[in-house]
This record gives structure tokens, sequence and C-alpha cells, in this order.
């Protein structure tokens, strides 16, 4: 039968040692003539052959696009565990370019030789089995218990996991006999066969076999790629080979052909002269047996579903990950909080998040926009709901040299930002942690490393392009649908899906970064002391503190700051004040680019939980506020506490140009805790210091919230303009300003 599998073509490449790169030659020219696979045979024991993994991986190195595997790889002879870290480097390292062709062996006089046991044909088979299972449990990295596994030919105690490939790795088994393929049909992603090896009938009784099992473990047998080597023949013309191909596609369901030749003309007539002949025919063909080629989910995958998505109506277009897929431990989660959506889809494109937004608007479930999945707020992830995910649109583009105008997608990360605009002699200030998303940050203020010179994120916006609610495209500028450009600047997740925004970025250069250490015995006299420090410097210095609880007896204090300067003496002379305090336990000043300040590197997307963080914006850093601070910290109730320096720059814009409020605020404030109810009472004995919050760190959005994120005023112009632009609410579960809310 027609398993309905798209048509692949590869090759079979020896491992031939003479000369020492003829193989790698082959498998260059593969890729050059289209084929899809390159695969190599594994005989280790074999002095006339290159070591077969050694040879994949200076292959992987020396092609860009083909696809690699052992055809297949010796499992008595290359410990799972130790198989499965090598092919998971190997895919990230080819760009997710791996299958895993597996085998018994075979050659036991040889392997034996050589130190391996020897085993009877069902111990082969049971050790195949066993290492299919130690390889997907090492590489399920998202799992953070240790691998535990008493199999009889592996025993594993308390073994680490990871890393995860960059992609599903196929598991593909080299099977003949029915014990074997059995084994194929309960566990594995394919069947490899060699055509010359099957008497007449083979193939039929192995699909039936093989099917069989995956219907007993529950499986689809759809889910198994059926493959075969075939093997070349100078004399057979392209009219041969489609005569013998096409019912091996159509009634033995083979979707992967792979022709064994070393002769690079034979290789390239196979390619040019067969393989779109074949192709040809089977397109012809097919159609009559009204099935749709593609990939097969899993039972066990179909189970994870939500019943309230409709996935089988998702346009197929749209890239998209479900609980079931491989991506999905990648996804589910953002920097700091736990997530379980339903579906998370991946759009390339602003037509393509119109289609998704389409598709999730008909879902009576939670929706999430997400740019870079930093999301400290909680609000780029869910429970059982669909996450648009901007990831892929993350273009960077310089629109005018002169006017320093440049394009930037909202899936773009601030350090790949910080990275392109370096070599103009560019910068924008754009937060203070290079793997936050453009999206997030540039629709709710943008507090960062340059904010007391250069201001907010959002004041150096000139346009942007917005998907609305009902899926329409828009515009926004000073001079296109302004008021949706005011409200954009401060609030505008509640609005639409924001696809690009362009930015006039500031003429910057090298900068002074420094980092300190104070002994925080007096935590209320730091506080005060750096607070008047950073009111009194000028506005090229930007510095943050963060504060814990005391531990082990001690209480400590980081200050980290920029000073827009490529000075030594000015330098200096703007953190002398924040060095002075209190006592200094450790410092580091260093002069670098702006963009090497925001290359930080890439923390995991792996939250856990949900935890609680609560904003506020304030003038002044009182003595009553300090000690107020010093006590909360002290108390343990939070086990993060940071004070963003800002004022400056950011206060000169008119409190009402944008949606962002309370601009004459000089320091923004969050603390973090693990327990809602007692961050929220104590942090109810501060509440008397605030004049607003930060949306982007607070995590309460309790009507309260919404009323202390904008005044009043501002707050009754957003709410109308949210029943023109969104009246049914879809943008409901970011900070929601609720259009007939009181």
């Amino acid at each position: 039968m027609d398993y309905g599998h798209t048509l692949e073509f590869g090759t079979f490449i020896t491992p031939v040692n003479d000369p020492p790169r003829a193989a790698a030659d082959r498998a260059r020219l593969s890729e050059a003539l289209g084929f899809d696979l390159v695969t190599f045979q594994d005989h280790p024991y074999q002095p006339g052959f290159l070591d077969t993994w050694t040879l994949l991986s200076w292959v992987a190195a020396q092609t860009e696009t083909i696809r690699l595997a052992g055809n297949v790889l010796n499992v008595p002879m290359r410990p799972a565990p130790v198989l499965a870290r090598a092919a998971a480097s190997l895919d990230l390292l080819s760009g997710g370019r791996l299958a895993l062709g597996l085998g018994a062996g075979g050659f036991w006089d040889a392997m034996e030789a050589m130190g391996v046991t020897r085993r009877t044909p069902a111990e082969s088979v049971a050790q195949v089995g066993e290492a299919i299972d130690v390889i997907r449990e090492i590489w399920r990295a998202s799992e953070r218990a240790q691998l535990r596994y008493e199999g009889e030919y592996y025993q594993l105690k308390g073994a680490k996991r990871g890393p995860a490939p960059a992609h599903d790795v196929p598991i593909w088994v080299g099977a003949y006999k029915p014990r074997m393929l059995r084994l194929v049909g309960a566990k594995a992603d394919g069947w490899l066969p060699s055509l010359g090896y099957l008497k007449p009938g083979d193939l039929t009784r192995g699909n039936e076999i093989i099917d069989a099992a995956a219907a007993a473990a529950g499986r689809d047998p759809r889910a198994v790629r059926r493959l075969l080597n075939v093997f070349g023949d100078p004399a057979k013309q392209p009219g041969q080979w489609v005569d013998e191909l096409l019912p091996l596609i159509l009634e033995d369901g083979i979707g992967t052909v792979i022709y064994g030749s070393d002769d690079p003309d034979e290789l390239r007539r196979f390619a040019e002269e067969v393989i779109p002949a074949v192709r040809e025919a089977v397109a012809r063909e097919r159609p009559a047996h009204g099935l749709v080629a593609g990939p097969v989910r899993s039972a066990a995958a179909l189970a994870q579903r939500r019943d309230d998505i409709d996935y089988d109506g998702l346009p197929a277009s749209l890239t998209a990950i479900e609980p079931g897929d491989f991506g999905y431990a990648k996804v589910r989660s953002t920097y700091m909080r736990g997530g379980a959506p339903g579906l998370v889809i991946q759009p390339k494109d602003a037509d393509q998040v119109v289609a998704a937004l389409a598709f999730a608007r008909d879902q009576d479930v939670p929706l999430a926009i997400r740019s870079g999945g930093h999301g400290i707020s909680g609000r780029s992830t869910n429970d059982g709901g669909v996450v648009i995910d901007l990831s892929r649109l993350n273009r960077i583009e310089v629109l005018s040299e002169a006017d320093r105008l440049v394009r930037i997608e909202a899936g773009a990360r601030w350090k790949d930002v910080a990275a392109a605009l370096a070599p103009h002699g560019w910068a924008l200030t754009s937060g203070d942690y290079g793997g936050v998303g453009v999206g997030g940050l540039a629709t709710a203020g943008g507090i960062g490393w340059l904010a007391r010179r250069r201001g907010l994120t959002i004041d150096h916006l000139r346009a942007a392009e917005l998907v609305l609610a009902d899926g329409s495209r828009v515009r926004v500028s000073d001079r296109e649908h302004p008021d949706l450009f005011w409200a954009v600047r401060g609030a505008g997740a509640n609005f639409g899906i924001v696809t690009s925004f362009d930015f006039q970025v500031d003429e910057v250069g090298s900068v002074g970064f420094g980092q300190f250490i104070f002994d925080a015995a007096d935590a209320a006299g730091l506080l005060q002391r750096w607070g008047a420090a950073m009111e009194a410097a000028p506005r090229d210095l930007t510095t943050n503190l963060i504060m814990g609880p005391p531990r082990r007896g001690q209480s400590l204090a980081q200050v980290y700051g920029v000073v827009e300067s490529p000075e030594p003496d000015t330098i200096i002379d703007r953190l002398t004040p924040i060095a002075q305090v209190a006592p200094l336990l450790d410092q580091q000043v260093q002069l670098v680019p702006y963009a090497g300040v925001m290359n930080v590197p890439d923390a995991p997307h792996d939250g856990q939980g949900d935890p609680v963080a609560r904003s506020g914006l304030i003038d002044h850093l009182t003595p009553e506020f300090c000690a107020a601070a010093a006590r909360l910290i002290e108390s343990g109730i939070v086990y993060f506490f940071q004070i963003r320096s800002v004022g400056g720059a950011v206060a000169d814009v008119p409190e009402d140009a944008t949606a962002y409020s309370h601009r004459s605020a000089n320091f923004s404030v969050v603390a973090f805790g693990a327990s809602r109810g007692r961050l929220d009472a104590a942090w109810a004995d501060l509440a008397s210091h605030y004049r607003g919050l930060y949306l982007s760190f607070e995590t309460d959005q309790s009507p309260e919230r919404i009323s202390e994120a904008w005044p009043a005023k501002s707050l009754d112009r957003l709410r109308t303009l949210k029943k023109q632009y969104d009246p049914d609410n879809v943008f409901r579960d970011n900070f929601n300003i609720d259009p007939f809310g009181e």
C-alpha cells in the first residue's frame, strides 16, 4: 500500500579511505545533484573503511542542506547513551539534518574480535529496542528528573539528559526478520532494508508485520516511513528504473529511495534522468489512491490535543506546534513562567499573522501574543490556549541611512538589533537584557540602559504595522491613525498584533559599563544614597540596583550601569559617586560597544510555576520608602528586588503624548515573591509611595492595577479606542483594558 509519505531520494556511499576524502566528495556531489539524503554503511571493524560517525561529522561540516544518516549504525559497537549525545550534538551543529539509522550488527566474528559480546538474534533485537528507549530518553532534555533505566543491556543510574537535538531526529531500523520488524512497528520511525537482501513478497510481508505491530502499540502505521536501498546498474535505462520503482512506491509504500553507487557519473545520471521521471510518474498515479502526502502525528501526540481547539481547521499554510510535538518543550513556557498552551502558531509574515489570528478567534480559548518569550509578566503563554509566536518575524532593515531610520520586526531580539545597528555606529535604548523580544517591550514603554539620556524605546518609534482584531492591517504614525499610534506607545498589546516597528535610532559609540557589589548591611541607607546619586547624576548615566534577602548573614547589593561616553575620564567621573554609596566589595568597569552590553547569553525559556511580581513607579527614594523597602527585603518575602533609574529624557516628553504614563517618575521598582498573598500584603505597605506602575513587570491584572498603570484621563481615552478597534475584546489576555469596563 501507499502510505502517502513525501517522496525522497538519497545516496548510499561506501566509506572508503582510499583516497580518504573520496566518500566526502561523493556526499558533496549528492548535495549538488539535489539528493535529499546521503548515507554511509557502518562497519567499525573494517580497516578499509573510515569510521562512519567521524565521516558523518566531517560531511555535515562540508555540506549545508543535505540530510545525513548511518545506513545503519552498529548498535552493539556504539553505546546508546553516548550515541544519543553524539547524535544530538551533530544534529545541533548541522542545523537539524541528522537521521539515526540503527542496526543489530550481524558480522559477529569480526565484532567479537573487537571485544563485543556475541548476541543471539533475540538478544540483538532486545538490545536495539533498549537502545531506542535510552536514546529517546537522553534526548528528553526538558525532563528535569535524572534518567534511571534498568535494562538488560543498558543501566543508567541517574544520568543527566540532553542535549536535545535541533529537530525530531527520526530513528530508522534495518530489519528483515519478524522479531525485528515488530520492533520497527512498535518503536521506530522508519524501516530501512536493502532490496538485494529481499525475496519476492518480503516487502509486503514486512509491511504487514510492521503495520500490525504499530496498531498494537497504538500507532498509526503511516508514522513509520518505508525506506529502501537500491543499487546502481549502469545498463539500466531511466524507463526501466521508473517501471521498477513505481510499484515499490505505490504498492509497497516506499517513501525514500536510497541509491547505492560510488560512481559520480551514475549518481549524476540517476539524479538528472531517473528522479524527475519517477517523481512525475508518482505525481500522475498517486491521486488515484486518494492519499494526501504529509507527516502523520502519532496516537500519543493526538491524545495530548486540547478539546476546545479545532486542530484540523488550522490552515495548512501555518506552522504550528502541538503539545505532542517534538519542539513543544521549547515553546510552551517563557523565561520565568511555565505554560501549557494547546497550540503555538509561528507565522512567518504579516499575512500569516492575519490567518493565525482568524483561527485563534474561532477558538474559545485564551490567546497570547509572544515576541521574544522573556515574558516576565507571564502574558506570553497560557494553559490550554493559543499562542501566536512572532519569533520568525525577526528581520532588521535600514530604511534610511541619512535619517537613521530602521524597520524592526516584532520577533527580533534586542541583542540582535544592537548587533545589526553597531556597524553603523547606532544604538536604540531597549531594556537591559538582550534576549527580550522587540514586540513586548516596544508596545509597553522600554526602560533601558540609555533611558535617562535617550528616553524610552517608544519615544523613538515613528511608525508601526499592526494586525487589528478584525484581521485588517493598518499602519500607524503621527499622520496615519494618530489616535491608535498614541495607544500603541504604552498599551499596544490591547489593540492588535504589531508586526513591525519603524524607529529613528541614535548615534552611539562605545560606552562605559560598570558593575559593583556592595555590602548592604545598611540597606535603607544604601538605597537612599544611591537614589540621591542618580537624581544628581548627569543624564549620560543610567544604573540599576538589585538586592535580595540576606544569605548566610550577609546582605549584598549589585549595581549595574552604563555611561554613554567613550571617554575613560568621563566614565570614572560618572561612576565614582555610585561606587561610594556603600562599602564596596567588588567592581568592574569596561569600555565596550553598546552591542556588547546587550550581548548576554541566551536564557532557556523553560520557566516553571507562576512567579509573582509587583511593580511601581516612584518619584524619589525618600527615607520613608527606603526604610520600608529594606524591611521588605529583609523579610524574605521577596527573593528579587530591583530599582531601575528613569527620569531625565523620559520626563521631557509630555505626560499625555503617549499612552505610557507617569513620566516624571525617577525610578521603576519591581519585586518578585513566591507567595502572591504575602507579597501583595507587603507591597500594600509601600503603595502610598508609588505614582503608578510599569506593566511589563506586573503580574496582578486586577482592575486596581489597570487604574494604576494609566491615569483616569488616559484610561478613558484607551477604553474609547478599544471600543473602536477591538469591541469584542479579542486582546483581553494581556493587561486587559475592558472596552466596557468602569
